[in-house]
C-alpha cells in the first residue's frame, strides 16, 4: 500500500490525504489504534485477574494474527497510541487489584505483552512459510506446530502460572483456582 494507491482507491488527490496523516506509517498507526479499540476489551469480570489478563492477551493475539498491518505496526515500534495506553493502564490496574505492587505489575505486563506479540509474529510467519509452496519438510512442519493458536493459550497459561507464583510468594496470597494447560 502506498499513499498514492490509497488516494486512487478513495478517488482523492494524494496531497489531500497528507492533510490528515504525515505518511504511510502514520496512517498504519491510526489504523492499528482503531482496530485495537474495537477488539481489546475482555468480556470477563476484572475480579478474576488471571481470566481477564488471559482474555486480554488472547484478544490482542487474535488481532495481530488476523490483521497483518497491525502486526507490522507492533513489530516496527512500541505502540503508544491512546488505545494501547488505555489497554496497558487497565491491565496494570487489574494486576494491582490482584495484589501486585507497581513494579511487579509492570514486569508482568511486559512479559505478557512481549510473549503475545512474539508468538503472534512467529505464528503469522510460520503460517506464511508453510503455505508458500507446500514443500515444507518434516522438521519445518514440526516446528510450525509450536505456533498453533492452541499453543498460544498453553504457553500463556505457563507464563501466568509463573506470574501467579511470584505474586503468591511476594504477597502471601492463596492461589486462584487450579488451571489445566491444554496441549
Amino acid at each position: 500500500m502506498t499513499i498514492r494507491s490509497l488516494a486512487a482507491d478513495l478517488e482523492v488527490a494524494p496531497m489531500s490525504l497528507y492533510r490528515h496523516v504525515r505518511d504511510k506509517d502514520d496512517l498504519l498507526d491510526e489504523l492499528a489504534d482503531r482496530l485495537l479499540a474495537s477488539r481489546w476489551k475482555p468480556r470477563v469480570r476484572q475480579a478474576d485477574w488471571r481470566e481477564w489478563v488471559e482474555e486480554a492477551a488472547e484478544r490482542l493475539h487474535d488481532l495481530l494474527v488476523s490483521e497483518p498491518a497491525v502486526l507490522h505496526v507492533y513489530l516496527r515500534h512500541p505502540v503508544v497510541s491512546p488505545t494501547a495506553i488505555q489497554r496497558m493502564n487497565t491491565l496494570l490496574a487489574v494486576l494491582a487489584k490482584a495484589g501486585f505492587d507497581q513494579a511487579s505489575s509492570r514486569r508482568a505486563y511486559g512479559a505478557i505483552h512481549t510473549y503475545t506479540i512474539g508468538f503472534s509474529a512467529l505464528e503469522a510467519s510460520r503460517h506464511q512459510s508453510s503455505t508458500d509452496d507446500g514443500s515444507a519438510d518434516a522438521l519445518v512442519a514440526e516446528l510450525a506446530q509450536f505456533t498453533r493458536p492452541d499453543r498460544f493459550k498453553e504457553g500463556l497459561g505457563y507464563l501466568l502460572d509463573g506470574i501467579e507464583a511470584r505474586l503468591l510468594t511476594t504477597a502471601n496470597l492463596k492461589p486462584t483456582k487450579p488451571r489445566k494447560h491444554r496441549a
